[in-house]
């Protein structure tokens, strides 16, 4: 039985869905974490749904056994392709980083013009396009895929003349589109932010769902009466466990520089056996 004291689930396919997990710890500070970055076979964007579907119900599989009380799938590309599968695996209640940040941009869009960036798999599944459709089938929705900017990310090279070279070509498109909201459709992407912003100027408002996501699982927990209502006493041990499936120093590393927290070390784990 799940209990409000236990600790949520959040999976990426790598460091990116660090962006939703400190939003997580901003929002609900309460809360306890165990997240799974699988770093051995990152970039899902490239893998067909076949192969997003299994690491996802892998994955699941582990956090369950981390007795878990709610599941974030953390990453727009899993979310894109394998959630009824996770939903129905998983026996607790989940949720994605697509529909929170898709709501947003239908709801706060001036002009009807929204675009969206994301992975090749994000944006060839529709997966926002259908999401805001969903809400008002009116709005007009421009995908762009940007295959490159998870790469440069997780080099590092967030503020970076090359990364601005490679954003603004493909930002290019969309703002001649005459968009006025753009989602950040991939949770590697509020890491670039600032550069995306000074591109695309004030006229243009960011949608960052992972921001929308941490509120959206807020409201779920309440829902579902499994929010933690009782503050840690300096005595339990430390809300915040990290997993990996490879390159756990790299992670750390990562980690402790986008974080409000000290990780201390993520643990490496056999994907492969769950």
């Amino acid at each position: 039985m799940m209990t409000s004291d236990a600790p949520i689930g959040v999976f990426d396919s790598g460091i990116g869905g660090l962006t939703v997990a400190r939003e997580i710890m901003r929002n609900l500070p309460m809360e306890k974490i165990v997240y799974f970055g699988d770093t051995a076979r990152v970039p899902y964007g490239n893998k067909s749904k076949a192969t997003i579907v299994r690491y996802s119900l892998q994955i699941t599989n582990f956090l369950r056994t981390q007795g878990i009380k709610a599941l974030v799938i953390a990453c727009n590309t899993a979310t894109s392709m394998a959630l009824p599968e996770v939903s129905e695996f998983a026996g607790m209640p989940v949720i994605g980083v697509v529909e929170p940040g898709a709501r947003v941009a239908a709801e706060t869009t001036r002009n009807g013009r929204i675009g969206v960036i994301g992975t090749r798999a994000t944006i060839s599944a529709n997966a926002y396009t259908n999401a805001i459709h969903s809400i008002n089938p009116s709005l007009n929705v421009i995908g762009q895929a940007c295959p490159m900017l998870v790469p440069l990310v997780e080099e590092g090279w967030v503020h970076d003349h090359v990364t601005d070279e490679i954003l603004m070509r493909y930002l290019d498109d969309l703002l001649e589109h005459d968009i006025d909201t753009l989602i950040l459709g991939c949770t590697h992407y509020p890491l670039l932010r600032s550069a995306i912003k000074r591109l695309v100027g004030n006229q243009v408002n960011l949608v960052n769902p992972a921001y929308e996501t941490a509120k959206e699982l807020e409201r779920m927990l309440g829902r579902e009466g499994l929010a933690s209502d009782s503050p840690r006493n300096q005595d339990e041990p430390y809300p915040y466990r990290f997993f990996v499936s490879d390159e756990a120093e790299k992670f750390t590393d990562f980690a402790n520089s986008i974080l409000p927290v000290d990780v201390g070390r993520a643990r490496m784990i056999p994907i492969e056996e769950y």
